[in-house]
């Protein structure tokens, strides 16, 4: 950020054609956003006391809902601050930083994504050496990994964006700073940045995505050569959970960042269900549709009302 930068606040126009009805979305937000810590928290509550959890699928799971915490946590508690009357402006280092912490922490979930994706190829197609392939110091190293690549992401756009010159509008067409909304307020050529941007969101996609597509045709494969129907039975209701939640998360960002003209209604619309909807699916997902957390829960709840005082 150079010094002669002379725009030093940024004001947030919001969520486009929702006047008037700001105190609905306030409330609305703020029930998905205390749903979505409550049901993350109960499954990383579940991962943590239960010993029989403590593998890597559920390692990784662990993780996934740490980020389902923290990725509505960089938007959603400004959104709602101005939603219910307050200031609009957000400071042209805390844009930054709003900017830096979702592009890192959406990065590395979507990597987080594949990683998940690469642990049930190898839970299903190779259950002999699972536990020899996916040790410990593996799962430990992927996640870094993902963190890594997340970091260095979000670094790489952070500095290609602010290092503009940003000297005359201020007005962000949008409820967060994200790259397609602040670029244009920029003094300089932004024809650079997006090029960066876009080049570094389509190297990602198409990461991500080969690795997940390679790991589930292999899955897929596998499990059409399992002869009982039970053994299919648990081995799609494995995966079925994973894709779901993949199509939920991945999805909206497709559309967001490879789309060639940009609406702004329909762009925070589709970044809603990323950010903020999409977190809230995934803690109902993996604790609706999986047993073994449920159970978990269940024990937990159970210790809890035998030690509350009579």
């Amino acid at each position: 950020m150079r010094n002669y930068t002379e725009v030093t606040e940024f004001i947030l126009l919001g969520i486009p054609q929702t006047q008037g009805v700001e105190t609905v979305l306030f409330f609305l937000f703020l029930f998905i956003y205390l749903f979505t810590l409550i049901g993350n928290l109960l499954i990383l509550t579940a991962i943590v006391s239960s010993s029989a959890l403590h593998t890597p699928m559920y390692f990784f799971l662990g993780f996934l809902s740490i980020f389902d915490i923290l990725f509505p946590s960089v938007t959603c508690p400004k959104m709602l601050f101005y939603l219910s009357g307050q200031s609009r402006t957000i400071s042209f280092k805390g844009c930054a930083t709003q900017l830096f912490f979702y592009h890192l922490v959406g990065a590395t979930e979507s990597c987080l994504y594949a990683v998940m994706a690469y642990d049930h190829f190898v839970a299903i197609c190779h259950p002999l050496r699972y536990r020899l392939i996916m040790r410990s110091g593996v799962c430990v190293s992927l996640v870094l990994v993902a963190w890594s690549l997340g970091c260095v992401h979000a670094s790489i756009l952070t500095s290609f964006t602010f290092r503009l010159t940003y000297c005359g509008p201020n007005h962000v067409d949008y409820y967060f700073c994200d790259i397609p909304a602040v670029l244009p307020l920029a003094c300089d050529d932004p024809s650079q940045a997006q090029t960066v941007g876009s080049t570094e969101v389509n190297f990602l996609a198409i990461l991500f995505w080969f690795i997940i597509c390679v790991s589930y045709i292999c899955i897929g494969s596998a499990i059409l050569r399992i002869h009982s129907a039970e053994g299919r039975k648990k081995a799609f209701s494995t995966c079925s959970a994973h894709l779901t939640a993949i199509l939920c998360a991945l999805g909206p960002v497709m559309i967001i960042y490879l789309q060639s003209s940009h609406n702004p209604l329909l762009d925070a619309v589709v970044q809603i269900l990323n950010n903020i909807v999409s977190p809230m699916l995934n803690s109902l997902i993996y604790s609706l549709r999986n047993k073994e957390v449920k159970k978990s829960l269940k024990r937990v709840f159970h210790k809890v009302l035998l030690n509350l005082p009579k």
